[in-house]
């Protein structure tokens, strides 16, 4: 048969579902390797969509979707980042996977570079990719607790560079971007006219600090807004399955947004706006429990590490844990990760499917049962030996 384009093959596996797959052909596997919340959905949610299919209403919606959703959405991005936006920049997307791949398509062109966080989620650059623009890492380090650094990220801005990709809370680290950082951020984006595209899948889930998003430093002058942000309800709603996010672009893009929108889904399906819409205007109590168990799963998890020695980064938000395993791995966490499904019956994802940084590391998923996570977790080798860890082994952050 002919071949497939030179850039479908350069697309890398992806190591979390690698793994993950491997767990759920292993009977009786512990699986903390993927970020699938637990908790069943709320009835006024599934009751929407039903209600939807029920009375025939299958049809296409608008491409940017149904107005009250859109107006939901906007209301909780008012909300949470003190913008005051309205409908009209809220487009509804088939998750925010799709919304990624969506506003990449707005901002890239072939051989386009874009800055991506290592460690970072791995289809920041398998998206890239497909749309033959060129990913470009730029490091969080350890000693500076995973936090990029203005300097780094601007060394490696050349004329190709079109995007920043940033990415709070983060998926893998459980980082959260400071406020002066952030607003750093947004300011070294505007000194090199660059485009921000701001992932935030898990800005319901912080503990102890706020979630800033980008978009409360972007200008509001005509033609000088760069922020497109990225929301889903799979994490926040544990709709994962139906789909269904938000993107919110600057202002004057409409008629652009809605050609492109056509052309990648058309629209969302309708039963699972519907969906949204129930949660995002009925009751709370879904974000609220989660909220306290993936916090209370965090301290738990903690706690067991820190018992065994294992550095690792104190999560600000999301529902990860970022552990160090290098005293096992053998510098190769990814078939360390296999290995260790295979003697022990518990998954976690490795580090390096978030980059190369993440050598040696491990990537806890925090949202499933706390006895299973714990379990899981008390699993792993110990670093140390006797009452008392060294001081390598005290965690970061």
């Amino acid at each position: 048969m002919p071949e497939l384009s030179a850039h479908i093959r350069d697309v890398p596996v992806n190591q979390i579902r690698e793994i993950t797959e491997a767990a759920w052909r292993t009977p009786g596997s512990l699986i903390l390797s993927i970020g699938e919340p637990g908790f069943p959905l709320p009835r006024h949610v599934l009751d929407a969509g039903i209600a939807c299919l029920d009375r025939d209403e299958t049809n296409y919606t608008p491409n940017a979707g149904i107005p009250p959703l859109r107006e939901a959405f906007a209301a909780r991005f008012r909300e949470q980042s003190g913008m005051d936006i309205g409908a009209d920049r809220v487009y509804v997307v088939d998750g925010a996977q799709q919304g990624l791949h969506f506003a990449m398509s707005l901002l890239l062109a072939p051989g386009d570079e874009i800055l991506i966080p290592n460690p970072g989620y791995p289809t920041f650059a398998m998206t890239s990719r497909l749309l033959h623009a060129v990913p470009v890492e730029y490091p969080l380090y350890p000693a500076h607790d995973f936090q990029p650094r203005i300097a780094d990220i601007e060394a490696l801005i050349t004329d190709r560079t079109r995007v920043l990709m940033l990415n709070s809370p983060s998926n893998p680290l459980g980082a959260v971007l400071r406020e002066d950082l952030t607003r750093k951020l947004v300011e070294l984006a505007r000194r090199h006219d660059l485009w921000v595209i701001s992932d935030e899948c898990y800005e319901a889930f912080t503990y102890d600090v706020p979630h800033v998003s980008p978009a409360r430093f972007d200008s509001t002058a005509p033609g000088e807004a760069r922020v497109f942000t990225s929301l889903t309800l799979s994490k926040t709603y544990g709709l994962t399955g139906l789909r269904i996010g938000a993107l919110i672009c600057p202002p004057g893009l409409e008629q652009r947004m809605n050609n492109v929108m056509e052309a990648i889904v058309s629209c969302v399906a309708s039963p699972s706006q519907y969906a949204a819409l129930a949660a995002l205007t009925g009751p709370q109590d879904y974000v609220s429990q989660a909220h306290a168990h993936y916090r209370a799963n965090r301290d738990a998890a903690s706690a067991v590490l820190a018992g065994k020695g294992i550095p690792f980064l104190s999560a600000q938000g999301a529902f990860y844990l970022w552990a160090d395993v290098s005293h096992v791995s053998g510098g190769n966490v990814r078939a360390w990760v296999k290995q260790f499904l295979a003697e022990s019956g518990v998954s976690f994802a490795p580090g390096t499917a978030f980059g190369s940084i993440g050598e040696g590391w491990i990537r806890i998923a925090l949202c499933g049962g706390q006895s299973e996570l714990v379990e899981g977790v008390g699993r792993l080798p110990e670093r140390w030996s006797g009452h008392e860890p060294p001081a390598e082994a005290s965690t970061a952050g």
